[in-house]
């Protein structure tokens, strides 16, 4: 027999942005493969008036209700609703907001949206993902020297996601092809302040990615080259050569997300946050 898949409705209320809750319930939700959720975010929801018709809509359509609501009286609205509809409902941020309680021997300010304030750490992240995409697949490589991160890597080796995912965490990132027998822009190998990371896969991952990817390529398009594993495998040995001699390193990204591959290359360089 085979498996079906069912579906459910995850409704998400929060006083902001809903990134939080739509983070916390796509985490949760990956871990039940045979139940897919129904989505239904309501953001800004910061008075009494726009709760309300949320409510009914969860009324409609009953599900799993989360929540990030600081304002304590609009919870507690919502708290009760979902237990008169039958519906169950999980403050997310209420259980972590206790242990800092706890710990730090002070109660919270409860301020809605503060995770979004407009800080320096805001502008720093805005100014690394502006010279991120500016220097995305060895564009504009003049100034490579201004980068915190230089990330080469032939194709389909996660460059460019790796690159976005460090700029948001504000550490300004480029990234560089690397292209069979020819070679690094000059301007990245006289550079002295980036960390220069190389990343690879193995010959079988990048096959199977580049397969999936030649979709909708253009006409004259080498299909057959682009997917060749011995045509890979002489691509990843030309890549390594390059990081050993210039005393590069390497991360192999085959089985890591872009996560695990951002972690590691932080690791590599501790002043990097």
């Amino acid at each position: 027999m085979e498996n079906r898949t069912s579906f459910f409705h995850l409704h998400l209320i929060s006083d902001s942005t809903g990134e939080t809750l739509i983070s916390a319930g796509r985490a949760a939700s990956v871990q039940f493969h045979a139940s897919q959720p129904i989505e239904h975010v309501y953001p800004l929801v910061r008075n009494r008036k726009q709760l309300l018709p949320v409510l009914e809509a969860i009324d409609k359509s009953p599900g799993i209700v989360l929540y990030t609501i600081v304002d304590r009286e609009l919870a507690d609205l919502i708290d009760e609703r979902c237990r008169d509809m039958g519906v169950p409902c999980v403050n997310v941020l209420e259980p972590v907001l206790n242990v800092f309680q706890t710990y730090l021997g002070t109660m919270s300010r409860r301020r809605v949206g503060a995770q979004h304030v407009m800080n320096a750490d805001y502008f720093a992240r805005i100014e690394a993902l502006n010279f991120t995409m500016d220097h995305d697949d060895g564009q504009m490589p003049d100034d490579y020297d201004d980068a915190d991160v230089v990330i080469i890597g032939i194709s389909r080796t996660s460059k460019t996601p790796t690159s976005i995912y460090l700029a948001n965490r504000g550490i300004k990132t480029a990234n560089i092809p690397i292209i069979h027998g020819m070679p690094l822009p000059e301007s990245l190998i006289q550079a002295t302040k980036p960390l220069i990371v190389g990343l690879v896969a193995t010959t079988d991952r990048i096959s199977q990615v580049r397969e999936n990817r030649i979709l909708g390529t253009a006409a004259g398009f080498d299909r057959s080259h682009y997917t060749d594993r011995a045509t890979i495998s002489e691509e990843l040995k030309y890549a390594r050569s390059l990081c050993a001699r210039h005393n590069w390193p390497v991360i192999d990204v085959s089985r890591r997300s872009i996560e695990e591959t951002a972690a590691a290359i932080v690791a590599l360089r501790p002043k990097l946050r």
